[in-house]
């Protein structure tokens, strides 16, 4: 299915905007007409209490489960010590993000970093990211803490028209 993609003023710039390729019989438009903007993708991520992560375990298992996190430097942000879904992500950093809400979709799909003081963290991205979670959720978050960076992302409203997917050059 060729879909147009598109870059512009309003997207990011280390992304390319398009459509999700799936079965024509969904009726995605092949179009850029109606896409969603990257400011829907960020309200949405920034505004929400809570998420789904999905993580790949040892036996190549799926595991999924709620999260609290932040939308910092545009990539989210979520922490985890020895929880499963930490652990998973120590040996197999995939990871999907999912918002709550059904209605407005955001998925994040990406790589998860670990980031913690010392380890080559910039301490001033640490400290944006517990003031995010302190003014999100009335507690610091302290570390470690976990950076999805989007490999794609795809979002919608009014599915299918507003079907819209941005895949990232990394």
């Amino acid at each position: 299915m060729a879909n147009e993609t598109e870059r512009d003023s309003d997207d990011r710039p280390d992304a390319e905007r398009g459509r999700p390729e799936t079965d024509s019989r969904y009726g995605i438009p092949t179009d850029a007409e109606g896409m969603l903007p990257w400011e829907y993708v960020e309200e949405r991520m920034r505004s929400d209490r809570n998420y789904w992560v999905a993580t790949v375990g040892p036996r190549g298992r799926p595991h999924a489960r709620p999260v609290w996190g932040v939308w910092v430097d545009g990539a989210f942000h979520c922490g985890g010590g020895e929880t499963r879904w930490a652990r998973n992500l120590a040996s197999n950093p995939e990871i999907a993000v999912h918002r709550e809400s059904g209605d407005e979709v955001v998925i994040v799909e990406g790589v998860a970093e670990k980031l913690a003081p010392g380890e080559g963290t910039d301490p001033s991205l640490l400290e944006r990211i517990d003031a995010a979670y302190e003014e999100k959720y009335g507690i610091p978050h302290g570390t470690p803490v976990w950076a999805v960076r989007p490999r794609a992302v795809f979002a919608w409203s009014d599915y299918p028209r507003d079907a819209t997917r941005w895949r990232f050059e990394r």
